[in-house]
């Protein structure tokens, strides 16, 4: 049932607990508790076709959860979609205090710098070798604690410090949380509009005026970060084509800004030709796009597998709600962490193209994972 009481969005991030799904935005957020039914599938296409019988069975106005990063035919790791006992919404920016959060006792980057560096060496011959024009490789950083971390305090200051991005925390598998801020939507579908707002092509913010200004310049002139951003672009454009009347695509993309990072942005709008095409699955259709895979799909997926030591599971999969009108938003799920009792799993990546340098790429990934850090009062921590 929906909540008939007048939240702001301040209160359902104050009332977020461990084990419910919080989804926010610069304009409204989201709170859904309790379990009527889980629903689960490896293939997201499939999955999408199951939740609205699942919601006309139970009456439910909504379903949340989580899509993988690997949505391939081999993937063991599912969809995980949640029907809530209760949803509660609320119009508005959250505004909350920062928390203080305890400081983690170890910090270990997997892999090493070093290690990293030669895996984007290896990815760019790689490229060439397999006929591939971009692919994206992810690092990670893994902080012990001496107590279990709290998730709802990483996410209200995820909230807290990026306020124009989506928030949120979903509970996963084996007991997991995933909590994150993205500025990345992939898409939401409102009646028969569709918008998607690909992001590829990243710049690190400076504390320096002129500095930033000059870094937000030179990704809006970088020939070798608009040919990244123009593939990721062409991929959305095609994969909803299907499933659209028209389609308006800007002539090129627009430089925003996160905290973090300079972006390149293309906003694009579709009108659906079938109105019971459903939010998931036109999320279903289009991830993973290469703004957090490569392109073309399977050999970017296969190269990342062979060179990350580590499996993603649910980071840049995706995070959102899907309601029985079809209707919805998803979220790329990136500027992201796991959390697991007194262990947490920070994750961040970067597009390699045949341009890119290793150094520069280490240091993208180094300034994305500010977004988590910064959360857990750790800006000066090592990465």
């Amino acid at each position: 049932m929906s909540s008939p009481d007048p939240a702001t969005p301040v209160d359902l991030a104050a009332r977020y607990q461990r084990g419910d799904f919080l989804f926010t935005t610069a304009s409204r957020a989201l709170l859904a508790q309790g379990t009527l039914r889980t629903v689960t599938e490896t293939d997201p296409r499939r999955l999408a076709s199951a939740v609205p019988g699942v919601l006309a069975g139970t009456g439910a106005p909504l379903a949340v959860g989580v899509l993988p990063f690997d949505t391939g035919p081999d993937t063991k790791v599912p969809g995980h979609l949640v029907v809530p006992r209760t949803v509660h919404r609320a119009e508005g920016a959250p505004s909350l205090a920062r928390e203080i959060l305890p400081a983690p006792v170890r910090v270990r980057a997997v892999p090493s710098p070093e290690r990293h560096l030669a895996a984007v060496r290896a990815t760019v011959l790689a490229l060439g070798e397999r006929d591939l024009r971009k692919a994206v490789l992810a690092r990670a950083l893994d902080l012990e604690f001496s107590v279990p971390v709290s998730a709802e305090r990483v996410v209200r200051n995820l909230a807290v410090g990026n306020p124009r991005h989506f928030t949120y925390a979903a509970e996963l598998p084996g007991g997991r949380t995933l909590v994150g801020a993205t500025p990345e939507l992939l898409l939401r579908r409102t009646g028969r509009t569709v918008f998607s707002s690909p992001h590829a092509g990243s710049m690190p913010r400076s504390a320096d005026p002129a500095t930033d200004r000059a870094n937000g310049e030179a990704l809006r002139t970088s020939r070798k970060d608009r040919l990244e951003h123009a593939v990721v672009v062409d991929y959305v454009v095609e994969a909803l084509r299907p499933f659209c009347r028209t389609l308006d695509v800007p002539a090129g993309p627009e430089l925003v800004t996160t905290p973090a990072i300079w972006h390149l942005r293309t906003p694009i709008t579709g009108e659906l030709a079938d109105p019971d095409v459903t939010a998931l699955d036109l999320a279903a259709a289009l991830h993973p796009t290469p703004a957090i895979c490569g392109t073309p799909t399977e050999g970017a997926r296969e190269l990342v597998k062979e060179l990350e030591p580590f499996d993603r599971d649910y980071y840049a999969g995706a995070v959102g709600w899907v309601d029985a009108a079809g209707d919805g938003e998803w979220a790329v799920a990136i500027r992201c962490a796991e959390i697991a009792s007194t262990s947490m799993r920070l994750y961040a990546g970067g597009g390699i193209v045949p341009a890119s340098d290793p150094q520069a790429e280490f240091d993208e990934t180094t300034a994305k994972f500010r977004t988590l850090l910064t959360a857990m009062g750790l800006e000066d921590s090592p990465s």
